[in-house]
């Protein structure tokens, strides 16, 4: 006993003595409290570690530790560093906002230190990190600045490493912006300068994206070279978490090249395979879960190209383990997905169904993350979730089309839809960058049952055919149309090209063929149930065009049916508006301002509106933001009728509608009547009578479908294309004044409205009455 306390004693004094000498640069002692608390280098070091075995969160919490414990003592240099550390995991983790929030914070610290470096550094960062958020032109301002600080830079060496690093980031920028040859020659003076400042890693980086973006030149040969550069470069290194990602990357590369050279597929498959399973090694060296399921997952993919379904099989099923084990799902998705492609071309359709379904569920919280994933998408040229929505509705269609019982199939066909509609919202919530879709979604019902007299026409374009399902009163109905995605697109695009045309007729065959393949095949159930009402959800291409102008040989179809659109059945509203009470807002322009012409007929719109509901007016010079905004707080309209020139881009922060001394952005008419979203009756109606979409431009089109939704408006009736402005009047107006009529939808009130211009030999051509679109709730 007594030499066992002796030990014990000599023990305690050896530990004692051991942080005595070590000092604070260990340990710090806290007063008399027993706890003992790393250094904030100790935990930039540890954070370091975690993150090249890629433990992320470890690497996260402790950088972001180390950032606070700099900020208690005053060091802001170091609190700037630590944040821009905790930042790149931030990003890894497909945290995005987070990651800018801290490297805004992290500028603003080195720009008080004053360090040219620092601050060039943390704008390379920023600028990278806008790349991942898909905001090109905010990352270019960055980067620009940060070059011009860094060629100044007094230390050549830090300089030069720094100098290459942002050629890369501004080459990426340029992939963006679809300016190859620029981002060709910023990836090469990346690798130059990389390479004389001996800064190895990022020469490696910048020879990948220089094959990356010769292979999308279709310069094959040139990019296998840059991709023999960089995997010789990588073999020397020593095994970590950015080895093994570059080592994937570069797999990735040569099997993307056996498109182009078909002469050496065998050899290029057997270098993939060969970078691949070296990659596996180096991430289970480090016991890196996440680059093993990569590695693993990829190595499968190659098998799966190759038909080696077996060994595909047992290399997913490891990818999803590791992925599972890693927690990371920005990963596990995908080898989900994958295992369910295989067990699909097996022949297993059950277990296929069950594991697509387990990568949907998987994607659904965390689509931001994948977002941080775009780079390599932007090379790819590849939609990084579409496919797996539109694959799982693909099988269970498959699946209900196995059985001769309309009621069994039926479950099926809802789950279809109902896959394809979570696709849709997280489109809407990407092309807004926000949550608005959300919001709807917890003050609504799921739309289950229709009112008489309604159809819903739910298009699903798939490569090689065009589904319909009907939602009748009776249940859903199924139609598969033989005519592939690339002959659809191609009509649908001639179709608008044409009927835009006020002098011609050569829309009518476009519009008859659309006819023929949309609505021709539904006519036998329409009829049969009486259906006065045709509510569509397009997809892709199909949201250009208006259905209205759609043609059976004898007439349009608005002549047989009130017609509505909405971007998913899940996001909109079915409630009628209150006519007796609501009180209407009216919006415009009718000056030349800003370059813009004209619209000398709005004020006659805008007065007969007036006539027939209660409300105030903003006109010409009174029609601001500001204004608007204070009238909007003032008074609680139900109607927002704003008579201006609007454009709906691709990119949501180049939509706008025109004001009288500047631009509202959707961004901002969100803000400004927001708050009718929380309201007990949100806004009704918003309506937006001279703006314009562009021709084969999906993605504005799919703005123009949304602004209901961003507005929190139940629903919008606007334009694809701006219109002659006395026949706008003349619509507009007519629809408001069909809309008193309490018997009437806002659908059938818009027909009428429609039909009365078809009949006027002036207005008579669908470039005049058909654009006009009612979105969302058609009630």
């Amino acid at each position: 006993m007594r030499n066992r306390y002796d030990m014990k004693s000599h023990l305690v004094r050896l530990i004692l003595l051991f942080i005595l000498a070590t000092g604070p640069t260990l340990f710090k002692v806290s007063g008399t409290a027993s706890a003992l608390e790393p250094t904030p280098d100790t935990l930039m070091t540890q954070g370091l570690h975690a993150y090249q075995r890629g433990s992320f969160d470890q690497a996260l919490a402790a950088w972001k530790q180390a950032a606070d414990l700099y900020e208690q003592a005053g060091k802001i240099g170091e609190q700037s560093q630590a944040l821009s550390r905790a930042a790149q995991v931030s990003e890894s983790l497909g945290q995005i906002s987070q990651a800018l929030q801290q490297l805004e914070l992290a500028l603003t610290l080195a720009q008080q230190t004053g360090d040219r470096t620092r601050i060039a550094v943390v704008m390379e960062n920023l600028g990278r990190t806008y790349l991942t958020a898909r905001k090109p032109d905010a990352a270019v301002h960055y980067l620009t600045q940060a070059l011009a600080i860094a060629q100044a830079d007094e230390y050549p060496d830090k300089g030069r490493s720094l100098i290459s690093a942002i050629h890369n980031d501004l080459g990426i920028a340029h992939v963006a912006q679809q300016h190859n040859a620029d981002a060709l020659a910023a990836f090469s003076s990346s690798a130059q300068e990389a390479q004389a400042a001996d800064d190895l890693p990022l020469t490696v980086r910048a020879r990948i994206n220089a094959a990356r973006i010769e292979l999308k030149l279709n310069h094959p040969i040139n990019a296998r070279d840059w991709l023999d550069l960089a995997f010789g470069t990588l073999k020397d290194f020593e095994p970590s978490h950015d080895k093994a990602v570059n080592l994937v990357q570069v797999g990735l590369g040569y099997q993307r090249l056996r498109a182009s050279m078909p002469t050496m597929n065998a050899p290029l498959l057997l270098r993939a395979s060969g970078v691949l399973v070296e990659a596996a090694t180096v991430a289970g060296q480090i016991a890196d879960a996440r680059m093993r399921s990569y590695a693993d997952g990829y190595l499968g993919h190659l098998y799966e190209t190759e038909y080696r379904y077996d060994e595909a099989l047992h290399l997913t099923r490891h990818a999803v383990f590791s992925a599972q084990s890693a927690n990371a799902p920005e990963s596990l998705f995908r080898w989900q997905w994958q295992l369910g492609r295989l067990l699909a071309a097996t022949g297993k359709l059950d277990e296929a169904i069950a594991s697509y379904s387990h990568a949907t569920a998987t994607l659904r919280p965390i689509r931001r993350e994948v977002d941080s994933a775009w780079e390599t998408d932007l090379f790819s040229g590849e939609d990084s979730v579409r496919g797996v929505f539109f694959e799982l509705a693909d099988l269970l269609l498959h699946r209900a089309s196995l059985t001769g019982d309309s009621q069994e199939a039926e479950p099926d066909l809802r789950w279809a839809r109902d896959t394809i509609e979570t696709y849709k919202a997280a489109e809407l919530r990407d092309y807004f960058r926000d949550d608005c879709v959300d919001t709807l979604q917890t003050r609504i019902t799921k739309l289950d049952t229709l009112a008489a007299g309604t159809a819903v026409v739910y298009p699903i374009i798939f490569a090689d055919r065009l589904e319909l399902l009907i939602s009748l009163p009776d249940g859903l109905r199924r139609l598969s149309i033989p005519v592939s995605s690339a002959t659809l697109t191609e009509e649908v695009r001639a179709f608008r090209k044409t009927v835009e045309k006020r002098t011609t007729r050569e829309y009518l065959p476009h519009a008859q063929q659309l006819y023929t393949w949309l609505i021709r095949p539904l006519e036998p159930d329409l009829a049969s149930f009486q259906i006065n009402t045709l509510v569509f959800v397009p997809d892709g291409p199909l949201r250009t065009v208006p259905m209205a102008a759609l043609h059976d040989g004898k007439q349009f179809l608005i002549e047989k049916f009130a017609v509505a659109t909405t971007p998913g059945l899940n996001l909109t509203d079915p409630k009628p508006i209150d006519r007796a009470k609501v009180q209407l807002l009216t919006t415009g322009l009718t000056r030349a301002v800003q370059g813009f012409p004209s619209l000398p007929f709005v004020e006659e719109e805008i007065n007969t509106i007036r006539t027939l509901y209660q409300g105030g007016q903003l006109l010409n010079a009174e029609f601001s933001a500001p204004r608007l905004e204070q009238e909007l707080k003032d008074h609680p309209y139900g109607i927002l009728h704003i008579a201006t020139h609007g454009w709906f881009a691709s990119d949501t922060t180049q939509s706008y509608l025109l004001t009288y001394n500047g631009k509202l952005t959707i961004n901002e008419l969100d803000r400004l009547i927001g708050l009718f979203r929380y309201r007990k009756d949100p806004l009704e109606l918003l309506t937006l009578s001279a703006c314009q979409t562009g021709i084969g431009d999906d993605r504005s089109a799919l703005g123009l479908a949304g602004v209901a939704i961003k507005a929190g408006a139940r629903s919008a009736l606007a334009t694809l294309w701006f219109i002659n402005d006395e026949a706008s009047t003349e619509l507009v107006s007519e629809f408001y004044r069909q809309l008193r009529n309490p018997k009437l939808s806002k659908a059938q009130a818009l027909q009428l409205a429609q039909q009365k211009l078809l009949s006027d030999r002036v207005y008579e051509h669908p470039a005049y009455w058909s654009p006009f679109l009612l979105l969302n709730n058609w009630l």
